[in-house]
């Protein structure tokens, strides 16, 4: 669930998996079924359709990628003009290698890149000791130089995510979950006697769950109760486990998914007793999960501006967005820049229905001199830095140099709009990088007239 400061927003927003609905045709039985419920089963459905509708995206349209192996680089081949007719596709190569993890840095001494941090940090903040410590166990954690540009950068971040709140709080959160509520009592016919009962039951804190929603004030909270309700509930383990809406926390609202992929990848620096949904609720593992996210891969950017774009759409999406872009003005067709090359279905998986980029590719594909299937295997990379050193990325690039005009852009600003029933004004992916490179650059600025003695 991404919670905006000033209304500052998340990766690329989606509606949940869909409000709960009966099966065509039996309308009327669950309507009886739901109408004579137990309390606890009326509470599950009512409170599972409410903070689904209050919480973020049911899903990333970007699944979290993983580490890139330790592979050889492919070799490097020179892009020729390509001749105007077609000519035979050639037999499926072997898959193209991702290139070879980068060399980790050495690991910066704690006590340094904390005399790093507070020296970069603004003034004001409430236990700026505390922040610069946390901040700095994450570079040291993760083997990043506290250079002051990778340090701004996570400043900026947290500064437009949660003003430097470990859990950020929701303006009007208890208000949206009663209206959401209501909404769903009235969908689903249940009457209101049977609501107030469900919601009139102790909950495992001893408040009841009208008391807890009544007190909503961040995502912390509303994860909290969710998982109660899992506890609660006979099955609730098997049931409702999975489906936690709150996917997103912290103080760089960083992403639950990725987070546990994460500590599957590398040693979490910090023993944790609980889970690490828990963690990412804290301001140590919030910061350390965001810092993660954010510079722990190899983007092929100049500016920090496409990374900003990235950490708000998913990783690569600026790089993709702009590859998009190169195959609009070759296929001379419209084209969301998203920087989503393949539909993905709820669990991550790419979709079987073709994307807009797919069905772009098919109309050039005699141009490129490829096959479906080898323009699927170079898609299938779209979330590694892998992507950018295909056949497929190569040769949509050569033909769309020569189309003439500008060069294409090796990377472009997604076009997103942001959704979210907390925004109350239209929010979108570019605005998020901007602001941040706003921050980044006044941070930068700040640090320049310290050593400069101003």
């Amino acid at each position: 669930m991404r919670l905006p400061s000033e209304c500052h927003c998340h990766e690329k927003m989606h509606e949940l998996d869909g409000p709960l609905r009966p099966a065509a045709g039996h309308g009327e039985s669950c309507h009886k079924r739901l109408g004579g419920a137990p309390p606890r089963l009326a509470l599950a459905l009512l409170l599972s359709a409410l903070i689904g509708a209050c919480a973020s995206p049911g899903y990333e349209s970007k699944p979290w990628p993983p580490r890139p192996a330790d592979r050889p680089a492919p070799v490097e081949e020179p892009v020729r003009p390509l001749p105007a007719e077609p000519a035979p596709a050639p037999p499926v190569p072997v898959p193209v290698p991702a290139p070879p993890a980068p060399v980790p840095s050495p690991a910066p001494a704690p006590r340094e890149g904390k005399a790093e941090v507070l020296r970069l940090l603004p003034a004001g903040i409430p236990d700026r000791a505390g922040w610069a410590a946390d901040i700095a166990a994450a570079f040291a954690a993760l083997r990043i130089p506290t250079t002051a540009s990778n340090v701004c950068a996570a400043i900026a971040v947290i500064e437009q995510e949660s003003s430097f709140q470990a859990d950020p709080v929701v303006p009007g959160l208890s208000r949206i979950a009663w209206n959401e509520i209501e909404a769903r009592r009235k969908r689903y016919g249940v009457p209101r006697a049977v609501l107030d009962a469900a919601l009139a039951k102790s909950s495992p804190d001893g408040r009841s769950y009208k008391s807890r929603i009544d007190a909503l004030r961040t995502e912390r909270q509303m994860s909290a109760l969710f998982e109660d309700m899992i506890a609660e509930l006979p099955y609730g383990e098997n049931l409702f486990a999975r489906y936690n809406p709150v996917r997103t926390g912290g103080p760089m609202q960083v992403g639950v998914r990725f987070a546990e992929e994460q500590v599957r990848a590398a040693p979490y620096p910090y023993p944790h007793a609980a889970n690490v949904r828990h963690e990412v609720f804290t301001r140590r593992g919030g910061v350390y999960f965001g810092i993660a996210y954010l510079l722990d891969y190899p983007a092929p950017y100049e500016e920090p501006l496409y990374r900003f774009a990235d950490f708000n759409a998913g990783r690569y999406s600026a790089r993709n967005a702009a590859f998009q872009s190169a195959l609009a003005k070759v296929a001379r067709r419209r084209l969301d820049l998203d920087g989503d090359l393949l539909r993905y279905d709820p669990g991550g998986a790419p979709a079987q229905e073709p994307s807009q980029t797919q069905r772009a590719l098919d109309a050039i594909a005699p141009r490129l001199r490829m096959s479906r299937a080898e323009m699927q295997r170079d898609l299938a990379l779209e979330k590694s830095p892998a992507f950018q050193d295909t056949p497929l990325y190569r040769r949509v690039y050569a033909l769309a140099e020569q189309a003439g005009g500008e060069k294409p852009p090796r990377a472009v600003l997604p076009q997103i709009d942001l959704k979210s029933p907390k925004f109350r004004r239209k929010l979108t992916t570019e605005w998020f990088a901007r602001r941040v490179a706003a921050r980044h650059a006044a941070c930068l600025a700040r640090d320049a007239h310290k050593a400069a003695g101003l």
